[in-house]
C-alpha cells in the first residue's frame, strides 16, 4: 500500500472518529447539559443530538424521574427534651437539569442536611406526644419548607414521609406501661356498658312479658265474662220459651175443658187429684177447700144408701164401707195436718 493511501486511510478513520462523537443518542427520561468552551450552551432532550466534538462537552446524563432518598436516623430533641431517632424518606424530581447542574454543589448531600435541619426545627416545637400522633402535619411542614428551599437547584420534593420514630428505651417502656393501663380501663369502661346495657334489656324483656301476661289475663277474663253473658242470655232465653209453651199449653188445656163443657163434678174430682198429689209433698200443712167437705158429705150420703139395700149386695156393701172409711181416714189425717 502506498504512502498516499494510507494517509487517505487515517483520515478516513479520523472522520468516522469525530463523526461518532458528535452523534449523542439521549434515552428517554434523561437530559443532557452540554457546555461549549467551558460555558454552558444547551440541554440535550430526549433522541439523537448533534454537538461539536472537542468544543462542546457533555455531561452525564441526569435523570428526570421521581427519586427516592432513604436518610439514615438523625438524633431529635423534642420540646419536652426527650431524645429520639427519626430517619426520612424524601421523594423527590429534577425539573431543571440546568440548575441541578449549576444550582448546589452536591444536590443529595445538601437535600440531606436540609431535611435533617428542617426536622429539628420542626419537632423541636412538638412533644413527645404531639410528635407520634402527628406525623401528617409534620410531613406536610417539612415538604413546604424543603421543596421552597431546592427550587433554585432545580429540584422539587413531592413527598416527605418519616420512616420511623425511635424513642429511648425507657420512654418505650412507659409508654407501653400508660398504654396497658388505658386499654384496661376501656376494658373495665367497656364491661360495664355492657352489663348496664344487658340488665336493661333483661328489665325491659320483664316489663314486656309483664305487660303481655296482663293483656293475655284480662282478654281471658273478657272472654269468660262475654261467654258466661251468652250463656246466661241463652238460658233465659231457653227458660222463657219454656215458660211460653208451658203457658200455651195450659191455655190450651184450659180451652179444651171450657169447649168440653165440664161439670162441677169434673171440676171437683180435679180439685181432689191434685189434694192427693199434693199430700203426697213434704207439707206440714195442707189448707183442704170447702168443696173437698162437700165431697166427704156426699160420700156419707153415698154410704147411707149402700146401708138401705137389700142383702144380696152384701158383697158391694162391704166394698162400699171399706171404700168409705178409707176415704174418710185419708181426709181426716189430712184435715188433722
Amino acid at each position: 500500500m502506498s504512502a498516499v493511501g494510507i494517509i487517505f486511510l487515517v483520515l478516513g478513520v479520523i472522520i468516522l472518529v469525530i463523526l461518532m462523537a458528535s452523534v449523542k443518542v439521549i434515552r428517554q427520561s434523561t437530559a443532557v447539559v452540554v457546555e461549549r468552551l467551558g460555558k454552558y450552551s444547551r440541554t440535550l432532550q430526549t433522541g439523537v443530538r448533534f454537538i461539536i466534538p472537542f468544543i462542546d462537552r457533555p455531561s452525564k446524563p441526569i435523570n428526570l424521574k421521581e427519586m427516592v432518598a432513604d436518610f439514615k436516623p438523625q438524633p431529635v430533641i423534642t420540646k419536652d427534651n426527650v431524645t429520639m431517632q427519626i430517619d426520612t424518606v424524601v421523594y423527590f424530581q429534577i425539573t431543571d437539569p440546568k440548575m441541578y447542574t449549576y444550582g448546589v454543589d452536591r444536590p443529595m448531600s445538601a437535600i440531606e442536611n436540609l431535611t435533617a435541619t428542617t426536622l429539628r426545627n420542626i419537632v423541636g416545637e412538638l412533644e413527645l406526644d404531639e410528635t407520634l400522633t402527628s406525623r401528617d402535619t409534620v410531613n406536610t411542614k417539612m415538604r413546604q419548607i424543603l421543596d421552597e428551599a431546592t427550587d433554585p437547584w432545580g429540584i422539587k420534593v413531592n413527598r416527605v414521609e418519616l420512616k420511623n420514630i425511635l424513642p429511648p428505651r425507657d420512654i418505650q417502656d412507659a409508654m407501653e406501661k400508660q398504654m396497658r393501663a388505658e386499654r384496661e380501663r376501656r376494658e373495665a369502661i367497656l364491661r360495664a356498658e355492657g352489663e348496664k346495657k344487658s340488665n336493661i334489656l333483661v328489665a325491659e324483656g320483664e316489663k314486656q312479658s309483664k305487660i303481655l301476661r296482663a293483656e293475655a289475663d284480662k282478654q281471658a277474663q273478657i272472654l269468660k265474662a262475654e261467654a258466661e253473658k251468652e250463656a246466661a242470655i241463652l238460658n233465659a232465653e231457653a227458660q222463657r220459651v219454656a215458660y211460653i209453651n208451658e203457658a200455651q199449653g195450659q191455655a190450651e188445656a184450659i180451652q179444651m175443658i171450657v169447649n168440653a163443657k165440664a161439670d162441677s163434678a169434673y171440676i171437683t174430682l180435679q180439685g181432689f187429684e191434685a189434694l192427693k198429689a199434693l199430700a203426697n209433698g213434704n207439707a206440714t200443712k195442707i189448707i183442704v177447700p170447702s168443696e173437698i167437705q162437700n165431697v166427704a158429705g156426699l160420700l156419707t150420703s153415698v154410704t147411707e144408701t149402700i146401708t138401705n139395700m137389700p142383702a144380696g149386695d152384701t158383697v158391694s156393701k162391704q166394698s162400699t164401707k171399706a171404700k168409705e172409711t178409707t176415704t174418710n181416714k185419708t181426709i181426716k189425717t189430712k184435715t188433722t195436718e
